[in-house]
């Protein structure tokens, strides 16, 4: 140990003997913490207990409850969409980034429905207001509409250039509105499995949108920052909400009050607008 650093490599590996020591001190075994305690940074033990009072071992972490109800494992991707009938308590449909959608029942572990077709993510799913239909929108630009009663598919409804952002039901009918990256929205009967209007205008991709509750109206929002209201009979564009006061960014949601008159828009600059549906005025 007193050699010089320069020797040290001559020396090869170096030990310390009893006549090393410069001072001694004796230590209760009663001051050692037990084995399944842990210090603190201040040296002091701290003993680790589960919420129950049990002691449990060195290195054993804290399980959380797990209170759920259901666990569904169909898929093997991440989870883009959920949405739950609205006549039927157990029935979930889910759209992963497997490009699998699933119906399934809470409480039924060994039962699932696979909508099959799609060839990309599944990232848009709604249920019909009377619970008879669903309808699944995929990245691969296409809607299929699905037969609850039956499992089977009713019809795919295509059209869009580009993937399906979202899907709406008419309140009180079978017909279908879909958002798309190619920034055009487009609505269906189907029933008939036939195109019925296609609304022209945005500027980017239509990231939101859906019927006023009185069936009356469309609204649609789009990353171009832009909140376009439409007649769906005629597709006229009644108003385009725009620039100061509103958004100065992509619009990422939407929602409509229960009476039809005003539309409530959030976007990417952490905003909230309220427009009034029937003026376009911003409030």
């Amino acid at each position: 140990m007193n050699a010089p650093a320069n020797d040290e490599e001559d020396h090869g590996e170096v030990f310390l003997d009893e006549t090393d020591a410069l001072h001694v001190i004796t230590i209760d075994d009663q001051d050692l913490p037990e084995a399944d305690e842990e210090l603190g940074s201040d040296g002091e033990a701290i003993d680790i207990r589960d919420a129950d009072g049990e002691q449990r071992s060195d290195g054993e972490s804290m399980d959380e409850a797990d209170d759920s109800m259901h666990i569904f494992t169909g898929h093997t991707g991440e989870l883009y969409t959920v949405a739950c009938s609205p006549t039927d308590g157990t029935l979930v449909a889910t759209g992963s980034g497997d490009d699998k959608g699933f119906l399934w029942r809470i409480g039924e572990g060994d039962w699932a429905f696979q909508l099959q077709g799609h060839e990309n993510s599944v990232c848009s799913l709604a249920f019909s207001t009377d619970g008879q239909l669903l309808a699944s929108g995929s990245l691969d630009g296409i809607v299929q509409i699905w037969d609850i009663n039956s499992c089977n598919l009713k019809c795919t409804l295509d059209g869009p250039g580009g993937g399906i952002e979202w899907v709406r039901w008419h309140p009180r009918g079978h017909l279908v509105l879909a958002g798309s990256e190619d920034s055009t929205v487009w609505m269906w009967n189907a029933d008939k499995s036939s195109f019925l209007n296609m609304f022209s205008g945005h500027g980017s991709s239509v990231t939101c949108g859906d019927f006023t509750p009185d069936g009356k109206t469309i609204c649609t929002g789009s990353d171009d920052a832009t909140l376009r209201i439409w007649n769906p009979r005629s597709g006229e564009n009644i108003h385009v909400v725009r620039g100061h006061p509103y958004h100065t960014d992509g619009l990422t949601c939407l929602t409509i009050t229960s009476d039809s008159t005003l539309a409530l828009t959030g976007s990417k600059d952490s905003s909230v607008h309220i427009v009034n549906i029937t003026t376009g005025k911003v409030g």
